[in-house]
């Protein structure tokens, strides 16, 4: 079996797990997260969204976030952005890198975005065009691929429909997430090798829900099929506003401490994720689905029953 020897996480927790928590955390300690989150290793984090504070209050702050974090060299800080006005954000706070989104499915777009997928197909060229003017890169991000609670199954082919309207205008990065976390293994093995067949010009990123546990058994069916890039969200925090029951992205530690086992190389300090999960938790004052921060890591299982043994003798 060939499993790629290196894999990228983009961590998405100060965006897409943010988003769903009914605490709102403060700039300051946004910022506390998403700097510790960077001195951590990672090279992709999302920081927030630009959308109306009305649809998303939690991340009304965005703006004030991005200009105050601290910004290492080499990390990509990318925001998700709905509209023109969102971009016209995204300038004024300085971002280098935003990412749109539309809807496989037509009854969640308009939930979503208040567009059908056609509509922001459609408002996808000034925004481009835009962002270029402004040395700003664009990615795209297509939700519901895997399938969605209102019309179950979706065709690829309306998936394929998407992804040539980003071609169409020059978008070769394209995240593909499952919202409603509908996806299972084989069907993403076979959905991914069908697209990297058909689009090879695509950079793809995977993002799963654990809606259903179905979180990293995906990510390693879309290894299989070779993709490298995955999202995830710290202590597994999260989920979409929009999808009834819908659960955080899969938690980056799990994902991490899976990739570290495995000897896959990330460039993240494990540790220090799991000491900016704890401190996530604490602020929120809640559990997660997050199992390291349960379980901890199974080499400190091992140290712990061999001190016990030790200490007996």
């Amino acid at each position: 079996m060939d499993l790629p020897k290196k894999v990228v996480l983009c961590e998405v927790g100060p965006r897409d797990g943010l988003q769903n928590e009914i605490k709102t955390l403060n700039v300051d300690e946004k910022i506390n997260l998403i700097n510790s989150i960077s001195e951590s290793g990672f090279k992709v984090i999302e920081v927030g969204s630009f959308m109306h504070p009305k649809a998303v209050p939690q991340m009304a702050t965005t703006d004030e976030v991005f200009k105050k974090i601290k910004k290492l060299d080499g990390v990509e800080y990318r925001a998700l952005i709905a509209n023109i006005k969102g971009l016209e954000r995204a300038v004024c706070c300085g971002a280098k890198k935003v990412k749109l989104n539309v809807s496989a499915s037509k009854a969640h777009n308009l939930v979503n975005l208040n567009r059908t997928p056609e509509e922001s197909v459609a408002s996808f060229k000034e925004i481009v065009t835009v962002a270029l003017s402004n040395n700003i890169s664009v990615s795209g991000s297509i939700s519901m691929p895997f399938g969605s609670p209102w019309e179950h199954e979706i065709p690829i082919s309306d998936v394929k429909k998407i992804v040539n309207a980003y071609l169409n205008e020059g978008i070769t990065e394209i995240s593909l997430s499952d919202t409603s976390g509908m996806a299972v293994p084989n069907q993403v093995y076979n959905f991914c090798v069908d697209m990297k067949t058909d689009f090879p010009a695509v950079k793809w990123i995977l993002h799963f829900h654990n809606t259903r546990g179905m979180g990293i058994a995906n990510i390693f069916a879309g290894m299989q099929a070779g993709i490298t890039w995955f999202d995830t969200s710290f202590a597994g925090v999260g989920g979409c506003p929009f999808v009834p029951g819908a659960s955080g992205n899969v938690s980056t530690e799990d994902v991490l401490h899976m990739l570290n086992e495995m000897n896959i190389e990330t460039g993240i300090n494990l540790d220090k994720v799991i000491n900016t999960s704890k401190h996530l938790i604490n602020i929120l004052k809640h559990t997660t689905d997050s199992y390291i921060l349960k379980a901890g890591k199974s080499k400190d299982l091992i140290r712990k029953l061999s001190s016990v043994q030790e200490s007996k003798q």
